[in-house]
Parts: C-alpha cells; sequence; structure tokens
C-alpha cells in the first residue's frame, strides 16, 4: 500500500515496508502473539516510532484499515488497532513539525486533525469498543471541524453556516481555513454568535477580518497550533 513521504527529519525512522506487511499481518492474526508481531512492525517505523514519539502520514492512510479490524478482527488485533489509533492521534498532537497531509477536502491538513475526521466517521463503532473507544472520541472532539456551506459579510467580519463536528472550546479562537487548491491554510479568528448544538449539527461561526470570497464553499476550518489541548506544551519545548 502506498504511503506519502514524511517530511524531513522523520525519514531515518520511517520505514514504509512495514506499512502493508504490518497491516496484513494485524488483519490475519489471531491471537496475542501474533497481534503483537503486527503492533511491532506498525509501531516501530510503519505508522508510528512509539520509541521516539513519532506519527507518520501512513497512519492517517492506515486508520480505515484499523477501524475495520477494530470491527471485524480478532479480540486481540481490535485491541491492538485501538491501540495503535490511540497513540497515533496522541503523538500527532504534540508533532513538532506540525506534519500536515492531503485529503480530498482539502491539502495540508495537521495529521491530527485527519485522523480526527476517520474517527468521527466511526462514533458508533468506537462508542461500542470499550473505554479506549470513547477515549478516542473525547480526544478526537479537541480536533473540531466546521464545514462552511454558506458566507455572507457581517461589517468588517464575515458569518458562516455550516456544519460543526467535534467540541469547541469557547470564545474567541484561532483556526485556519483550508480548501483544495490553496498550498497554505488561511489563519483567521473565529467566535461562536449563537450556542453550538451537539456534534454534527448545523452551525454558524463568526470570522473576524476576513471577505467573504476567502472563505467561499467548500471551505473547511480546523483549530490552529495553539488551539490544540496540547499545544501549549510543545510550542513551549520548540
Amino acid at each position: 500500500m502506498p504511503a506519502p513521504i514524511p517530511p524531513y527529519g522523520l525519514l531515518d525512522l520511517y520505514e514504509p515496508d512495514r506499512v502493508a506487511v504490518g497491516l496484513r499481518a494485524l488483519a490475519t492474526a489471531t491471537g496475542l502473539v501474533r497481534a503483537a508481531d503486527a503492533r511491532s512492525l506498525l509501531a516501530g517505523g510503519g505508522l508510528l516510532h512509539d520509541h521516539s514519539g513519532a506519527v507518520f502520514p501512513a497512519a492517517v492512510t492506515a486508520a480505515p484499515f484499523l477501524l475495520a479490524i477494530v470491527r471485524d478482527g480478532h479480540p486481540h488485533a481490535a485491541a491492538t488497532a485501538l491501540g495503535l489509533l490511540h497513540d497515533a492521534l496522541a503523538f500527532s498532537v504534540s508533532d513538532g513539525v506540525r506534519t500536515r497531509v492531503v485529503t480530498p477536502y482539502a491539502d495540508a491538513v495537521p495529521i491530527c486533525c485527519a485522523l480526527a475526521d476517520h474517527l468521527r466517521g466511526e462514533a458508533g463503532l468506537l462508542a461500542a469498543s470499550g473505554a479506549e473507544g470513547g477515549w478516542l472520541l473525547a480526544d478526537a472532539a479537541h480536533h473540531w471541524r466546521f464545514d462552511v456551506h454558506e458566507i455572507v459579510a457581517d461589517g468588517d467580519a464575515a458569518l458562516a453556516l455550516g456544519v460543526f463536528a467535534g467540541r469547541f472550546p469557547g470564545g474567541t479562537r484561532s483556526a485556519e481555513a483550508y480548501r483544495v487548491g490553496r498550498a497554505a491554510p488561511l489563519l483567521v479568528q473565529v467566535v461562536t454568535p449563537y450556542p453550538l448544538r451537539e456534534d454534527g449539527a448545523e452551525a454558524c461561526l463568526r470570522i473576524d477580518g476576513v471577505r467573504p470570497d476567502e472563505l467561499a464553499p467548500p471551505t473547511v476550518l480546523f483549530p490552529a497550533r495553539g488551539s490544540h489541548p496540547d499545544d501549549a506544551d510543545t510550542d513551549a519545548a520548540s
């Protein structure tokens, strides 16, 4: 399975040949020993490098396969897949190089947000997967997403209507606006003029200091660096 090349600095840790072999081994594992062997391939340079806390773009490519193993695999394989997803998301939050990946809906998306999207897409499966599945969903909620469906001018700001997923922390927050073909995200300030309803519901965001055409649909907003739960520690260390 082809996987994106990680940024310079992670190349010495990334071993792409481990990805397909490790996923096949995990999908067919029927016991603890084989599941552990598969994990060593995937966590030792395939999807992540657990000794250094590094995560590679291949983790995003592999997320649907890991979720399928959670759903259909042997219990030991499913537990291992959950653990790999948990580690990948945890490592991505403290990713000092802010690794980005190309997605169907936007270019250069932070790996943590791309992973969270996959996890939200299988919310029912994870909710039924015990405590670790619940923790994964709770962690993914920090990496909120807002899809702009309509935008209008509002004085020196803009009001965006769309669909919100995740949990907005409240107040005025920095966000990054993404779309296909935009090489670098647009940094904006957003606030919720009205209380947000349940996750996945229609919502409205006020976006300061932008023209409506800068955020025309299809634009996707994600939290900017410094807005994630552990970014303050990462920034202080960098």
